[in-house]
Parts: C-alpha cells; sequence; structure tokens
C-alpha cells in the first residue's frame, strides 16, 4: 500500500482490483483524530497517495464529509473513471473519461481495509448468518431517539471504527444537523430540517431494509434510528434488525414499542431509557435488559454515553472471547 498523509487524515492506495472487468484501485480515507473530525484548512497540503494507474478506475471509500469527496474526486480526474463507495449500494460512478461505464453505474464491490489490520479486530456474535447485530433505536416523537443514536455512534466509534448509523426516517434532521455548533439556534435548525424534510413512500422502508442488510454483510454493527411512530409499515426495518433499544419520554409508550419490536419483531431488547430533562442517570434493573432513567437526551447537552449502557450495547457486537 502507498500512503500519503496529514494531520487529520490519511489515505491509502490499494494494488490494482478487477471486478465485472473493469480495472480499479481503492483509494481509502482514514481520519485520524479520536473524534473522528477534519477541517476545511486540512485540504491544504492533502497529497494523493503515488502509484495510481490512470487507465483504470478510481474507488473512493471511507467516511469523510462531501467537500473532502468533492476535493479528492477533482484531483482524480486524469483517470479513467470515479466511483464513490456507498456500503448500501456498492461503487458508484460519478465521472468518467472512458466507455467502459456510465455515470450512476453500481459496480459491486466491497474495498478492502485502507491499511492492513488499521481497523480494531472485532468478531460479530451472529456467526450462524455471517451478518453482524442491526440495533433499532425506537421511542416516541421528542423523546431523543436521534440524539441517542449519534451519541452512540459517537462514543463508540473511535475504539470501533468499523460501525455505521443508518437514518431511515425523512424528517430532516441527520448527523450533520447535530453536528452544528452550539450557536445554531433552535430556530435555524428547524428550518434547515424543514427543507430537508421528506414523505413516506411505499419504497421508503423496504429499501432501508435492504440497505441495513447489505450493511450487515460488512460492518460490526449497524445502529438505525426510525421515526417515532408504532407503524406497520416499519415492519421490513424490524425483518432486518436483530436488537432493539427503546428511549421514551412517555412511560405509558413503552409497552406498545415492547410488543411492535418484541412480540412481532422477534427483536432482542438491550435498554429501555426513561427519558428526561434532567441531569440523571438512575440504574431501575440490569436483567433480561438494562432499564434507566437518563437525561437530558437534548443536542447539545449530551456530555457523555454512559458506562452502563455503552456495556450493554457493546455486548451485542464485541466479543468475550
Amino acid at each position: 500500500m502507498s500512503e500519503g498523509t496529514i494531520t487529520a487524515l490519511r489515505l491509502y492506495l490499494s494494488e490494482s482490483l478487477l471486478a465485472q472487468g473493469l480495472k480499479y484501485q481503492v483509494l481509502s480515507i482514514e481520519l485520524t483524530k479520536n473524534d473522528r473530525l477534519i477541517e476545511p484548512q486540512d485540504l491544504k497540503n492533502l497529497e494523493l497517495p503515488p502509484g495510481i494507474d490512470t487507465t483504470g478506475g478510481v474507488v473512493i471509500s471511507g467516511r469523510a464529509p462531501m467537500w473532502l469527496y468533492s476535493y479528492l474526486t477533482h484531483e482524480l480526474h486524469p483517470t479513467a473513471w470515479i466511483a464513490c463507495y456507498d456500503p448500501r449500494l456498492g461503487a458508484v460512478v460519478s465521472a468518467t473519461n472512458s466507455h467502459q461505464v456510465y455515470i450512476g453505474q453500481i459496480i459491486p464491490i466491497t474495498p478492502p481495509n485502507g491499511r492492513q489490520n488499521h481497523l480494531v479486530a472485532q468478531e460479530a456474535i451472529n456467526i450462524k448468518t455471517g451478518l453482524c447485530p442491526a440495533l433499532i433505536i425506537v421511542g416516541p416523537p421528542d423523546s431523543g431517539k436521534s440524539v441517542l443514536s449519534h451519541g452512540l455512534f459517537q462514543a463508540l466509534l473511535p475504539e470501533y471504527p468499523d460501525i455505521y448509523l443508518q437514518r431511515a426516517h425523512w424528517d430532516g434532521e441527520g448527523n450533520y444537523v447535530l453536528e452544528l455548533g452550539i450557536e445554531a439556534t433552535d430556530a435555524e435548525i428547524e428550518a434547515f430540517k424543514l427543507r430537508n424534510k421528506g414523505a413516506l413512500t411505499e419504497r421508503f422502508f423496504p429499501y432501508h431494509a435492504q440497505a441495513i442488510l447489505q450493511l450487515r454483510q460488512q460492518k460490526s454493527l449497524v445502529i438505525v434510528d426510525v421515526g417515532g411512530m408504532v407503524q406497520p409499515e416499519k415492519l421490513p426495518i424490524l425483518e432486518a434488525c436483530t436488537h432493539y433499544l427503546i428511549i421514551s419520554s412517555k412511560p405509558e409508550a413503552v409497552d406498545a414499542w415492547h410488543e411492535f419490536c418484541h412480540n412481532r419483531g422477534n427483536l432482542t431488547p438491550v435498554a429501555v431509557i426513561h427519558s428526561t430533562l434532567a441531569q440523571i442517570e438512575e440504574v431501575h434493573k440490569k436483567e433480561p435488559y438494562l432499564e434507566i432513567t437518563s437525561g437530558p437526551w437534548v443536542r447539545g447537552q449530551v456530555k457523555s454515553i454512559s458506562k452502563n449502557l455503552l456495556k450493554y450495547v457493546k455486548s451485542i457486537f464485541v466479543s468475550k472471547n
């Protein structure tokens, strides 16, 4: 492997590979800081690794902001074609100078790790199916589902970089919103969410269910954030998941989610969080799942995820051996 290095990120170039008769290399992005954040100024001294074969394609792979992908695509313009890897789909061709591929073509590949052993070695417990666990975060509206799922993802990412957070709702609230600085007002955030809000269609949940199954073939854990209503349309999502976690600001809503996820979906409970605006964590029980009162689950107010909760989430995908 060849390597180009900069403080906040590294780029790794694979050897030449073949898929469907197409020659390509994988350019893998590794964010090196514990918080996995980079700044626009990190582009200033960024150089592509040596050894790029311009007669073939290059697949860009890795968790990174859109502007980094845009920059790399521009820098790679002399190559025959460029694709961006989406673990839910494959390599999606986004630029080409060749008649071998076309824009929007999906090349079914699974990129190798950017650097040998640069990810923490993990074993999925679900060995029987060969798929990693998928944890769905559920509960009524305004309980903190999106904040919790983002907090879990960020807390686990430094130690377990091979996890994925799938947003399976259309309300316009994603990681970008949750990572806005405290200077962003609630009005600005609500306006942003409204501009990006979608609507439920017949293919929405089946599409996300298929994406979750694709992710489970490649990741060590998939966290799934869904909307706050018990709906039969969500059954495809349940069928694609293995575990569930309830966070609810309404105690009377908990039983309905147990019935939906456990009784109908046959999923295994991991935890129930009684969401509160108070700065508190009170453990009610630890078996057969964790039940706590905890809060506040509000953007900008979550300083850390409790060790108790992390322990139960880790137990579903980290081997004890």
